[in-house]
């Protein structure tokens, strides 16, 4: 096989992988739900905001609470103290 040949495949194959792997890094971010919720009520007044998570992911429904210190909790739409939060929270 002629060098230029198998220069060219390489090539190939490589932007085949890259196109591979971003899709992929795409896909992850898009999927993040919530595997665990809180079991205890926060502190309205450590909450910064919300958003709710997408329609793809399992029971239960569930949103994500931003806190003041930078860390993010999940809690269950179920919950009463949830419902009366994102009366009271603006969403992120």
């Amino acid at each position: 096989m002629k060098p230029t040949a198998v220069a060219l495949m390489c090539l190939l194959l490589a932007a085949l992988w890259l196109q591979d792997v971003d899709s992929k890094s795409m896909l992850a971010v898009s999927n993040s739900c919530c595997l665990n919720t809180l079991k205890k009520e926060l502190s309205l007044r450590s909450i910064q905001c919300y958003r709710k998570m997408g329609s793809t992911c399992p029971d239960p429904p569930a949103v994500v609470f931003r806190l003041k210190k930078g860390r993010e909790s999940c809690a269950s739409t179920n919950d009463i103290w949830v419902q009366e939060y994102l009366k009271k929270v603006n969403p992120c």
